[in-house]
Parts: C-alpha cells; structure tokens; sequence
C-alpha cells in the first residue's frame, strides 16, 4: 500500500532547479526518506529523466559504507556525472558522511547538478540548514501523514478514522500496522529507543531523567499555557525536584529543534503586539504525544485542538495564540481587565483569520462562550469556528463562519470564503 504525500511531493517539486541544496527534515520516522527515494524518484522518472542522470545513495545502508569517506562520496557523483544535462543527487542519511557539508558545498555552482537529501535529527536540524550552506540550503520540512492523507488509506468510515488518528498519529509505520498493540508498542518504543536516544547524543545529556519528566509534563498539558518560570515550580510541587528555568528553557528548545514540538506564543490582537510569555506547545504526532503518557489523558478536546494547528502548519501558516483584552467593570462598578483567548491567530503573508476550536456547541451559551473573543475583534478578517457538530457551513450574523471538524480537515481550501 502506496501512501500519497503530494503536500510535500509539490514542496519538492517546486524547489526543483533552484540553485539550492534541498534538505529535506522533519520529526524521525515521517517518511523523508520515502519521499526523496521513492515518490520524487517516481516523479523525475515521469518527467523523462533517464536513470543514468539520477545518481543515489542510500548511506545508511552498509553496502555504501564506502561511500560515507567524504572523497570516495565526492568522486562517486562526479564520475557518474558524464555529460552536461542535468543531474539529480539524491543522498539518505548524509550525516553518516564526514564533512558532509564539504561534499555538498561542492556542488552549488555545478550548474547541471540538483541536490536533494535527508539527515538524522541526531545530526542534521534546521539551524544546520541555515549556517552549514552558507545561504544556500533550502529547508523542506516534512510532516506526519495530515487527516487527508491518513484517511486515503484507512478503511472505514470519517468517524472511526478520526477517532483512530486523534489515538495513534500519522507516523506513516504507525498506520501500516495492523492493531492497537502494535501501534502502542511501535510508538513507545519509537520515543524511547529513538528520540531520547537522539536528542542525548546530539546534546550531551547524560542525566535525561529531568528531559524525560520535562516531556511527560508538556504531554499532559497541550492546549495548556506555560513557561519555564511556571513549569520550575511545577517540578518544585509536584515532582520534588529542582530544576532551574535556565535548563528547562533548554530542553523546551531541544524539543523544537528535533521537531517534537512547536511553540505557539501569544499575540495581543488589540494592541498589536507580542507577549512572550507565557505560550502553548503543541505536538507534531497525537500518537506520540499519547505514547508519552501512556494513552491514560485522552482528552478530544486538547487532541482535536493539536491536530487542527498542525494542520493550520501545514497550510504554511504562522500560528499565534491570540489575545483579546477587555476593560470592563463588575456589579459593583469596580474597573477590571480580562483576557480573553482566541485558539488561533493565523497569518499568511497579508492574509490573517482567527479560529477558535469548539468540540461541541450543545447550547446557546456555550456558543456565546467561544464567540465572545472574536466579537471583541474589531478588524475585517475572517473568523472560524470548528466543531464537531454535524452541521453545514454557515456564517451568522457577526460574520463568524461555523465549520464541521471533517470539512476543515478534508479540504485544503475550506477556509477560504
């Protein structure tokens, strides 16, 4: 079973040609390899391109051990490079490869030569990209399998598809087998063997018990604002351990720079302004999320507010926690301030919408609850409400658009009015 990425495959597409090494990253086990080596092979192979002009090399795999020396990697491509046509270098796991950046730089002013590769998170991240090139690398950032992917495989209906994805993630192994226990078992291993092992050897921790409660923590609050300051009284109360916010900062970096987690900060929609704590972290898999804790908090409706950033990310969206503040007065007349939250403040160049993430609307007051902050917003933009109700599009009389949760998801235009 052939599993379509044409999200990335386009990414990887468009970049074809454009003077750049392509470096193709993402959280460990989301498919890079795959796409680079199968699906774009497909693609030039489609477009007419003659196996003699694709040069690959898989470097993980010991039979290419050879090519790992960095002049045997050098002199393999350059003798497989017989005329002036294009060539297009297709290199897995680079970082096995000594000065591999040496070998890459090679290549940028080889006019017929277009680089792609992928690289462990161990060795290989986007602050890599962005001084090992020397301007020249191009970062394509892979995901987990989206709802649309996901489901084009499932067999079943949206529902029970849903419910199986908000559980088990869009790792693309992690759909392919065949019961939960295989899946639980794939995941927590997968976190354990892979990404903390990861992230100790790129960060030279040797005590990652702190690391590891850090992530349990994270887990079990997503949807949830924090900050150092407050997850160090956290580890105080709670965990009696003591732990500085300095190094609770670090981890929460680490855990973004190896793609495990995003962070989504807050946005003052009124005054306009950033407020740099505290913020929300979202994971880029529910299943690994939910491998974390031990599948024990499933809780739809931080897992249905995760999956639908992710999404908003994937549509190459920067997403903010919004912020609207109110100065009001209670029974007594007395002045008081209140923040008000909006799930989402979504920006794409000059275009922005707010979205707020609602599970259900049983009532009236409930819906008045998720609609007070964007009835505060005093701009144009559009606003989403997303719920899993099943109802059609509409837009009342506020100009707030109500969406059901499958339409938000199953079209990649649904929030364009």
């Amino acid at each position: 079973m052939e599993i379509k990425r044409d999200i990335h495959l386009k990414k990887i597409i468009a970049s074809k040609h454009n003077g750049m090494i392509k470096v193709i990253t993402g959280v460990r086990r989301c498919g890079k390899s795959y796409l680079l080596f199968n699906l774009f092979y497909d693609h030039l192979k489609e477009c007419g391109i003659d196996d003699s002009h694709i040069i690959k090399a898989d470097l993980e795999d010991r039979r290419n051990k050879a090519l790992r020396d960095p002049d045997a990697l050098l002199a393999y491509i350059d003798e497989n490079m017989a005329d002036s046509e294009m060539y297009y270098i297709l290199l897995d796991e680079v970082q096995h490869v000594a000065e591999f950046e040496d070998v890459l730089n090679s290549y940028l002013k080889i006019r017929n030569a277009d680089v792609y590769v992928t690289g462990s998170n161990s060795k290989f991240l986007s602050k890599d990209v962005i001084t090992e090139f020397r301007g020249r690398g191009y970062e394509i950032k892979i995901a987990p399998l989206c709802f649309r992917e996901f489901i084009s495989v499932f067999n079943g209906a949206r529902e029970p598809a849903l419910e199986e994805y908000l559980a088990f993630g869009g790792l693309p192994k992690t759909v392919m087998l065949a019961d939960d226990k295989q899946k639980i078992e794939y995941l927590k291993g997968l976190f354990s063997k892979t990404y903390i092992t990861d992230i100790k050897e790129r960060y030279k921790i040797k005590n990652d018990a702190e690391l590891e409660e850090l992530i349990d923590i994270i887990a079990s609050s997503i949807g949830g604002l924090t900050n150092p300051t407050k997850l160090e009284n956290t580890f105080k109360s709670v965990k009696n351990i003591s732990i500085s916010k300095h190094t609770i900062k670090s981890y929460l970096d680490i855990l973004e720079d190896v793609f495990l987690v995003e962070k989504s900060i807050r946005y003052d929609i009124k005054g306009k302004k950033y407020i740099d704590t505290p913020a929300k972290y979202y994971f880029s898999d529910m299943g690994l999320r939910n491998a974390r804790i031990n599948f024990r908090q499933y809780e739809v409706t931080h897992l249905m507010e995760n999956m639908i950033y992710n999404e908003l990310r994937l549509r190459g969206m920067a997403v903010d926690v919004g912020v609207v503040v109110l100065n009001t007065k209670n029974r007594n007349g007395v002045s008081r301030r209140v923040q008000l939250e909006v799930d989402f403040v979504c920006n794409q160049g000059s275009k922005r919408c707010y979205i707020q993430s609602a599970l259900r609307l049983p009532n009236e007051e409930k819906c008045e609850q998720e609609l007070r902050s964007l009835k505060n917003i005093d701009d144009s933009f559009l606003k989403f409400v997303i719920t899993e109700d099943p109802i059609k599009k509409y837009q009342d009389n506020n100009g707030v658009v109500f969406m059901n949760i499958y339409e938000f998801l199953l079209d990649e235009n649904s929030l364009v009015i």
